[in-house]
């Protein structure tokens, strides 16, 4: 039996959650409206877990996480995911986008084309979309090509993309 343990913790821009169980961080949680807004998308994500202290090394991405979003340049690629069900194409582009340093961007093109397939710009977003780590695999740092911003589908879409971005010091376009 798989055991998932939830918490909610407090950041510069608002409450997040974050999921594990035995292999990892299993899922992340931006802000949504409320604190109240936020629980209740956790639940509905993971739904067969329960709140708990986080062990140590959950708990050091939590602080990682919070230094992060108040504008320390922190590295989040120490947190171990669990990546069970996440499709291998997702996979590869999540390993791409983890390598992405705070204050930098790539575009969904250039991670296609690291990946040996620089047709698949598409898929990398849909992939990038679908992203259950958001920040921890930071798929804010991913835009779109001639200067576009591209889509972000966490509360607050491209708003709040702008706002991690800015929180980095990333220079855009």
């Amino acid at each position: 039996m798989i055991t998932r343990s939830i918490a909610m913790f407090d950041t510069a821009i608002g409450p997040c959650g974050i999921a594990w169980g035995d292999a990892g961080v299993t899922g992340f949680q931006l802000p949504e409206r409320n604190a109240a807004a936020t629980r209740r998308r956790m639940a509905v994500r993971f739904p067969d877990a329960a709140e708990a202290v986080p062990p140590p090394q959950v708990q050091r991405g939590i602080d990682a996480i919070v230094a992060l979003m108040r504008g320390e340049s922190v590295d989040l690629a120490f947190i171990g995911l669990d990546m069970e069900g996440v499709p291998e194409f997702h996979r590869r582009v999540y390993e791409i986008a983890r390598t992405i340093p705070a204050g930098a961007t790539l575009t969904y093109g250039e991670i296609a084309r690291r990946l040996g397939d620089p047709g698949a710009a598409r898929a990398v977003g849909q992939a990038l979309g679908r992203n259950p780590f958001a920040v921890i695999v930071p798929c804010h740092r991913v835009t779109a090509a001639r200067g576009k911003t591209g889509g972000f589908s966490a509360s607050g879409g491209r708003v709040t993309k702008l706002t991690l971005l800015a929180i980095e010091g990333a220079q855009l376009f």
